[in-house]
């Protein structure tokens, strides 16, 4: 699981030279300055269509949207009323990876992206329906296959995370599990999470 999406943003400038050309720049800015807030209402909104597919429709319906910059900061797209807050598709992993978390779920996601401890004892639920992308099941920050880091693939499922160590000795712990039954990711680090597949 990586869950570092990169924040959208664009910047438009221009420089007229002379009162004789001032009129047909102008013009011929307009259309580009129109388009650009399309553009980025369009991309949000596809980025909120990846982010509802993380979780149940009753649940992603009135969930709230943001997607997380590289430094783990969140920029929402859609202000929701329910108690989840959801996550589109990271575009740098290989396959699809949206996720709907609770708020302390949410917590815990923020300290993984910030290299941070999460808060022990404040367990949290993860909608992950739409799958997930290839991952190390030991190392929470690998980015690529290793003859070591025991990468896996996942399909659709739930995580809990935030448990007390000793929850984590109920589900097994094998560096290279059976991905068709419950099991710890991450193992043994503060990230180490149940992953429960449901399909």
């Amino acid at each position: 699981m990586h869950k570092s999406i990169v924040v959208l943003c664009a910047i438009a400038g221009a420089s007229l030279v002379s009162l004789s050309l001032a009129a047909a720049a102008e013009n011929a800015m307009m259309p580009t300055a129109a388009m650009k807030p399309a553009a980025s209402a369009a991309a949000d909104r596809k980025l909120i269509a990846s982010a509802m597919t993380a979780a149940p429709r009753s649940v992603a319906a009135i969930a709230t949207i943001v997607v997380m910059g590289a430094d783990g900061s969140m920029r929402t797209l859609r202000q929701g009323t329910g108690s989840f807050t959801c996550m589109p598709d990271n575009p740098t992993t290989p396959g699809p990876d949206p996720m709907c978390m609770d708020r302390f779920a949410m917590d815990w996601v923020q300290a993984w992206a910030t290299h941070k401890p999460p808060t022990p004892g404040r367990v949290g639920f993860i909608y992950m329906l739409a799958g997930g992308t290839d991952a190390s099941n030991t190392d929470p920050y690998a980015t690529a296959p290793t003859a070591s880091n025991h990468w896996i693939k996942t399909g659709s499922h739930v995580m809990v995370v935030g448990a007390d160590a000793g929850y984590y000795h109920s589900y097994p712990r094998s560096p290279d599990p059976n991905t068709a039954m419950p099991y710890v990711m991450w193992a043994g680090t503060p990230y180490q999470h149940t992953m429960i597949p449901v399909k």
